[in-house]
């Protein structure tokens, strides 16, 4: 069964990344969201996630996640992801390999009052 804070949190990865749809993170982050795991340089605010986001999306355009587990205990949500993309403009420093990657990535939030925090 699906809860309602999985189907937001979900929105993340399959709308926000997958779509496109930058500016649906004002509406799933809660204003004062903290990113713990911010790249150097980037404040690790509901602003800096959205840049990063989109700093992803034009180093990998086709980048695509899928959700591959989802475990959720009181306020918390973990989602396990696989993701994969075509290098194609530089990245954090890093230059354009015009290679496809794929790698896993483990997501741990915090949902208060239906927005991640």
């Amino acid at each position: 069964m699906t809860t309602v804070t999985q189907r937001m949190v979900e929105r993340i990865p399959l709308e926000v990344f997958n779509n496109n749809k930058f500016e649906l993170i004002d509406e799933l982050l809660s204003t004062d969201y903290v990113e713990h795991t911010a790249p150097p340089s980037v404040a690790p605010t509901r602003e800096g996630f959205k840049a990063t986001a989109m700093a992803m999306k034009t180093a990998f355009p086709d980048l695509r996640y899928t959700i591959e587990d989802v475990i959720e205990s009181g306020d918390k949500i973990v989602q396990r992801v696989t993701v994969s993309g075509t290098m194609k403009a530089d990245f954090m420093g890093m230059r354009a390999t015009n290679k496809h990657a794929t790698w896993n990535e483990i997501h741990i939030g915090r949902v208060v009052n239906g927005r991640l925090a």
